[in-house]
């Protein structure tokens, strides 16, 4: 290997190609031609000796020797970035860019709320914020925090639980002025349901009832969506009842929109997480977010 030629600029080239997946986007991204980013690459195999990415006609991806030297590469330019924020960090003034991926509704009804004023304390600190319900390869996407609803088991990444997510049954008076409000746990099964595509066990409804006794009751229905504002727009029209978070529709239940259904039964509330990955929660700025949203959590409807 001709460690000379391997450069900061040529691994950062690599890194950049590897998560694309094409040299053009990322002679785009560079504002360079592409002969500048393929002979970059080049150079860095040749300094290497192997080849790093194969490429074809429709798309590049990484060899064998490629992942194994792409996930070097990211930790190393991760290195470098802490490193600068910690110099930076030695003036008093947290700067920098923090990336942090959520889950799709919470994050526009809710979590946003909170960026925008973490960034009003911070001013000097940048976020790029990705809304999504899939799962999300934080350490390959380049991903700082990952706020996650459910249980989460990834041994690699560190997790603090926020809070848990409180459920409750919900209709709109128009649906239950049509089809009949329910008084016990049985109901729910002869009722149109709206449920989530992406949530396992939504065809069953588990209740505890004042009692302590647990009911698991079939739940059905003709619609199911993959976006809790899609579950939410459902709910309003009238397309049935669901068991959703409180956050979703808190402000609907006190406009009346919604109505709140057997309410001495609880739905199990649903862990509300943060993951970090292990080589950012050292950074400055990426600590004082984790912290803020600790600490703020707790005003958004039904996380306790």
């Amino acid at each position: 290997m001709d460690k000379s030629a391997v450069t900061i600029e040529r691994i950062r080239t690599f890194v950049r190609i590897a998560e694309r997946g094409s040299l053009s986007a990322v002679a785009r991204d560079l504002n360079v031609g592409q002969s500048t980013v393929t002979r970059q690459l080049q150079e860095l195999e040749a300094a290497v000796g192997a080849p790093l990415l194969s490429r074809t006609t429709r798309r590049v991806t990484l060899t064998e020797e490629g992942s194994r030297y792409y996930a070097r590469c990211v930790q190393i330019l991760r290195l470098l970035e802490q490193a600068g924020d910690e110099a930076l960090g030695a003036s008093g003034t947290p700067a920098g860019t923090i990336r942090i991926s959520c889950t799709a509704s919470f994050g526009v009804l809710h979590a946003s709320r909170l960026i925008f004023a973490f960034q009003d304390r911070y001013p000097d600190i940048g976020i790029d914020f990705g809304l999504t319900d899939q799962r999300v390869d934080l350490v390959r996407e380049g991903v700082d925090l990952a706020i996650r609803l459910a249980p989460l088991t990834d041994s690699s990444l560190k997790l603090r639980t926020l809070g848990h997510s409180h459920r409750l049954l919900v209709a709109s008076p128009d649906y239950l002025a049509a089809h009949g409000k329910p008084t016990s746990p049985q109901d729910l099964s002869n009722h149109q349901g709206v449920r989530m595509v992406n949530v396992a066990g939504s065809d069953l409804l588990v209740l505890q009832g004042p009692d302590q006794e647990i009911h698991r009751v079939p739940f059905g229905g003709r619609l199911r969506v993959d976006h809790g504002l899609a579950a939410r727009e459902a709910m309003i029209a009238g397309r049935g009842i669901a068991a959703t978070h409180r956050w979703l529709v808190d402000d609907l239940l006190a406009a009346g929109r919604l109505e709140v259904l057997l309410p001495e039964y609880r739905l199990p509330p649903v862990p509300l997480n943060l993951l970090i990955v292990p080589e950012r929660a050292g950074i400055a700025r990426v600590r004082l977010l984790i912290d803020f949203l600790a600490e703020q959590i707790g005003s958004v409807p039904g996380i306790a």
